[in-house]
């Protein structure tokens, strides 16, 4: 009985081929042993009263545990809840107390985070494995549906308390499907996963999909930008995940020029543009750059930006993956025009059904099986895409839609500035008006930076304060954090 328990029948087809490796410390583990490993915490689950659908919460780094737990889940129909460490224990609550985990299985670094919570079962890593690695009978796989969860997936929250994102077996199938034909995934290929383990690119991106096809996957629990260029050499990687903060640091190491990375077919960007010059940077070093655009709610792999097309369309995410409907729709739900702004929609079966105890959030996110990203985009003539912004971070100035994204693309055409963030302050007369926060070299002057704005830009788009910054601030996603450049503010 086929049962989607994936790492049973790799280790029936490719048993000695190593499924993961992790590089601190230096471990392997083959799809034999892990799917053995896997039937062992099976058992565990099985003498503690975890069963299909109770929720195990996961504390703590990316780590070969980590993938156990999930060959685990397949084999169980537990609910994985990866969550954030670097949350304060109040935010832990929050999140427990939301789910109600029937295990928390726990770092043993992150002890203070949840050692006030005496009502909850918690086990540590190191001790979990002691029953990974004991004898134990042979698991029969418990069938699991379609609509079954195998994640939840606490969003950011940077507005309001977190949304946990239901994820199901048939999100994580046809998510793997997309990308592997988006991608064209085979068991030959290798990649080095350094995303956290409490966000969805840090398993659905790249690391479910290369499992369920065979791949090999490293895992590197901290993002390293020289060990990681000297890894991807050393390791003969074909492919590797980022979002543009890493590139960036990776292009600045010594070993970016060291390094031959002539194995690697591409690097998939994700989380915002690319820069233009890094875009060639990478070019110039022999490597491809795939852009595209993702969802914790839905995919999350949804578009792609062939590598050939990089500089060509420089700024669009591409175009829809294969098994997915997408429309841009106006205030009234109607859909736009080629070269017109609207939200993006999206139906498939990579669609969340909602998130987690929020039947609320769920009825405002989805309408008729669309889900509806808050994101604004156009579409050009040959079909690809281009993020306007956030739905939620365009302000109105003056009684004119202003789109944060379309003001930082233009600054970040002068050389001097690394990286621009563009807010909506109040104004007396115009309602609000942009804020710009910049990340700039020494010698940059911020009138020229203004009169360049002036230039390119409607008058109502020129942000009218200009601030240097020495950091933007970033959530745990790389992506920037506008609440808390409006907290700087105050």
């Amino acid at each position: 009985m086929y049962t989607k328990d994936w790492f049973e029948r790799w280790a029936t087809y490719s048993p000695d081929k190593v499924a993961v490796e992790e590089y601190e410390p230096e471990r392997t583990v083959t799809y034999a042993k892990i799917n053995k490993q896997a039937a062992q915490l099976a058992n565990y689950f099985k003498v503690e009263n975890i069963n299909k659908g109770d929720r195990v919460m996961l504390l703590g780094e990316h780590s070969i545990e980590m993938v156990v737990v999930f060959a685990a889940a397949l084999k169980t129909g537990v609910i994985i809840v990866p969550i954030n460490f670097r949350l304060a224990p109040a935010e832990i609550d929050y999140l427990i107390d939301n789910c109600k985990p029937a295990l928390l299985i726990y770092d043993d670094r992150f002890i203070e985070k949840i050692s006030h919570r005496t009502d909850l079962k918690g086990e540590s890593f190191l001790d979990l494995s002691r029953a990974i690695e004991s004898e134990s009978p042979a698991f029969e796989s418990v069938v699991v549906e379609d609509d079954d969860p195998i994640f939840i997936l606490y969003t950011s929250g940077t507005t309001g308390f977190p949304k946990g994102a239901i994820y199901t077996y048939k999100m994580l199938f046809w998510n793997s499907i997309n990308t592997t034909m988006s991608l064209a995934l085979t068991p030959d290929d290798h990649t080095i996963n350094c995303m956290p383990a409490f966000h969805t690119g840090g398993w659905n991106v790249l690391l479910t999909p290369m499992l369920h096809r065979g791949a090999t996957v490293g895992i590197l629990r901290k993002f390293d930008a020289d060990k990681l260029l000297q890894l991807l050499e050393e390791k003969r990687s074909t492919l590797f995940m980022g979002v543009p903060t890493m590139l960036k640091m990776m292009q600045d190491t010594k070993s970016f020029t060291q390094v031959n990375l002539d194995s690697i077919r591409y690097f998939i960007v994700g989380g915002e543009a690319l820069p233009l010059p890094v875009i060639k940077s990478w070019h110039k070093k022999g490597v491809s750059i795939r852009q595209g655009y993702g969802l914790t709610e839905v995919g999350p792999n949804l578009t792609s930006l062939h590598q050939d097309d990089a500089e060509q369309k420089q700024g669009s995410i591409g175009r829809p993956n294969y098994y997915l409907s997408t429309k841009l729709v106006d205030e009234d739900g109607h859909e736009v025009q080629r070269g017109e702004i609207g939200e993006f929609c999206l139906k498939g079966e990579v669609v969340t059904p909602g998130y987690w105890q929020n039947e609320q959030a769920t009825k405002d996110a989805k309408e008729d099986g669309w889900f509806k990203t808050g994101d604004l985009m156009k579409q050009d003539e040959e079909g690809f895409l281009y993020v306007v912004d956030r739905k939620k971070c365009m302000f109105i100035s003056g009684g004119e839609n202003v789109y944060p994204a379309e003001v930082e693309k233009v600054l970040l055409e002068l050389p001097e500035v690394e990286e621009a963030a563009v807010i909506g302050v109040p104004d007396a007369k115009w309602g609000e008006v942009g804020k710009a926060f910049l990340v700039t070299s020494p010698h940059c002057d911020l009138d020229s930076v203004a009169k360049h704005c002036i230039a390119k830009l409607a008058k109502f788009k020129v942000p009218k304060y200009f601030e240097n910054i020495e950091v933007l601030p970033k959530n745990d996603s790389g992506k920037i954090d506008r609440k808390a450049l409006k907290e700087h503010l105050k």
